[in-house]
């Protein structure tokens, strides 16, 4: 398991999901994933906020909505120094702030936004919660992906708010966009001695080590079936095809089956309450 103690500013670090019966959320994860839950909401404040752990260590969390909501959707969280400052450069850029900075107990102080496109994202100043503390093993978040109309757009959004840079690859006949926060590598290589030299022994892209997420162009078929640009987050797993499996039977649906892209098997799900989410496992070369 690759535990974490914190992420440095530009890095997403956590994932985070509202939904309509946050109860029954937690059955359907807990049962898919193997998460444990605690409800950390005060015992006189209305609604959940279910925090999941894997092994004794928190991975993401499941709350009650917020008033009225559009369908339940995961939400990533990136790192940053001052979530005010971050607000302010995310309308310098062209994006827009959907709820203003405010604090979240002692845990941080956050903000929902979405990027010139619309997709949503949330930013985290961490207080006392530094963001999940596993992740890559299976059952924790793995990666979040940015789907959108305008690649060109988001490259220099994301670049002007968070300093990221695109680098394209190719895992086999599969071309995708890498987003690199330059010197992340660095942080990696003093929490998880000897990381680069992984990388390049399982024939990774050059620059993963830097690597914070994905940037996919939506399909013109996407775009035509109204498809939104969106943060899609992927969840590691010890097997697609099982898993997947048993998200079907747990009354989830399988939007898109197992399928093999280079050396990860993916597979697109949906959950009771409507969030989609993704799954891979990992096979290194």
């Amino acid at each position: 398991m690759f535990e974490r103690d914190g992420y440095p500013a530009g890095v997403p670090c956590f994932v985070a999901i509202q939904q309509p019966d946050p109860v029954a959320a937690t059955e359907f994860y807990g049962r898919l994933f193997g998460w444990e839950f605690e409800d950390r909401m005060p015992t006189d404040a209305p609604g959940h906020f279910f925090a999941a752990r894997l092994g004794g260590r928190e991975v993401t969390g499941i709350a009650s909505q917020d008033g009225a909501r559009q369908a339940p959707a995961w939400l990533t969280y990136i790192a940053v120094d001052s979530a005010d400052a971050t607000a302010a450069a995310v309308w310098a850029a062209g994006g827009s702030v959907l709820s203003e900075p405010e604090d979240v107990f002692t845990a941080g102080r956050m903000a929902v936004c979405a990027d010139p496109q619309g997709a949503t994202f949330g930013i985290w100043q961490a207080g006392r919660h530094k963001g999940a503390q596993i992740v890559n093993a299976p059952g924790s978040w793995n990666w979040s992906n940015l789907e959108t109309s305008d690649v060109e757009g988001a490259k220099a959004f994301y670049g002007a708010v968070f300093g990221w840079e695109p680098a394209p690859v190719r895992f086999g006949g599969y071309a995708a966009t890498m987003w690199r926060l330059p010197g992340y590598g660095d942080t990696l290589e003093q929490i998880n001695p000897g990381v680069r030299e992984r990388h390049a022994a399982s024939s990774a892209p050059e620059g993963f080590s830097d690597a914070i997420g994905w940037l996919l162009a939506l399909t013109p078929d996407q775009v035509a079936a109204g498809v939104a640009p969106r943060w899609a987050v992927t969840f590691a797993v010890d097997g697609t095809d099982a898993v997947a499996e048993r998200a079907d039977k747990l009354g989830g649906a399988i939007v898109t089956p197992p399928h093999d892209a280079g050396p990860t098997r993916l597979a697109v799900l949906r959950d009771p309450q409507g969030a989609r989410f993704s799954i891979s496992t990992y096979t290194p070369g």
